[in-house]
């Protein structure tokens, strides 16, 4: 019996589907290979609005066309959005099998520490693989690993953990927020309440786009750093170091209009 299709939005234009991915539903026949790829589409572009309505799409995707690594893929990822962890990493470890390479280590990874495995998430962060990671992709899987040490009660080996080269306030990467706000958060666990403050503030000029909330934890800890007076020397110190508050303030005249205008 087959699968009964859910119904797909009225904006979905199969032929959107990337070409490489089109290549691996040749298998398929023409009317079928077109059903899967708009499922697929529909799945992409619901993944951040709805992620589990996009689950569903990639599920029909799934049963309709298993041997496809990146249908296995965006079904793993749809799963993921959705907090089906174990799901999740069946799908993208079949993905990895059927299509190889090193991709969403990071989110398989996460996966472990959430289903209460961060010895497994650990060990992925030392797999071969992470060899083959892009710089973006290693500094996810760094962050995440860092967090299963946490869990494990390893505070301190979490924070050694993520002082590499890409911590770094004079580099702003589309990784760097997370990274200064992770680092942050650890050191805060570990006591360090200073110093995760400065991190905080390195993590909120980092964040152009609001992924974290990195400007409230920063004004729960005035208190714990014994008011703002505290707090505003920690604030001048760090952004006497951060090159986006440099940049700001020279692109302004006296009286704070364009120095330009």
């Amino acid at each position: 019996m087959k699968p009964e299709a859910p119904e797909l939005p009225e904006d979905t234009d199969a032929s959107e589907l990337h070409t490489e991915i089109r290549r691996e539903l040749r298998a398929l026949s023409k009317g079928l290979a077109d059903k899967v790829a708009g499922h697929l589409v529909a799945t992409g572009n619901l993944i951040d609005t709805d992620p589990e309505q996009a689950l569903t799409h990639a599920r029909y995707a799934r049963k309709r066309a298993s041997r496809a690594p990146s249908v296995r893929e965006a079904a793993g990822l749809a799963a993921y959005r959705s907090g089906e962890w174990n799901e999740a990493l069946s799908e993208l470890r079949a993905s990895r099998r059927m299509g190889g390479g090193s991709g969403h280590l990071a989110i398989m990874a996460d996966c472990e520490r959430a289903l209460g495995r961060p010895e497994r998430a650990i060990d992925l962060g030392r797999s071969p693989e992470t060899a083959e990671l892009s710089q973006q992709e290693a500094v996810e899987l760094r962050i995440v690993t860092a967090g299963a040490r946490r869990d494990l009660g390893q505070v301190e080996a979490s924070v050694v953990s993520l002082q590499t080269a890409e911590l770094d306030p004079q580099r702003q990467e589309s990784w760097s927020a997370r990274l200064f706000y992770a680092y942050a958060d650890n050191l805060l666990a570990a006591e360090r309440v200073q110093e995760a403050f400065t991190w905080f503030v390195h993590a909120a000029h980092a964040d152009d786009d609001g992924e974290t909330d990195a400007p409230e934890r920063l004004d729960e800890l005035v208190v714990r750093l014994g008011g703002p007076e505290m707090a505003e020397e920690l604030v001048a110190e760090a952004e006497s170091n951060d090159p986006n508050v440099v940049e700001s303030s020279e692109d302004e005249g006296p009286e704070g209009g364009s120095a330009t205008s």
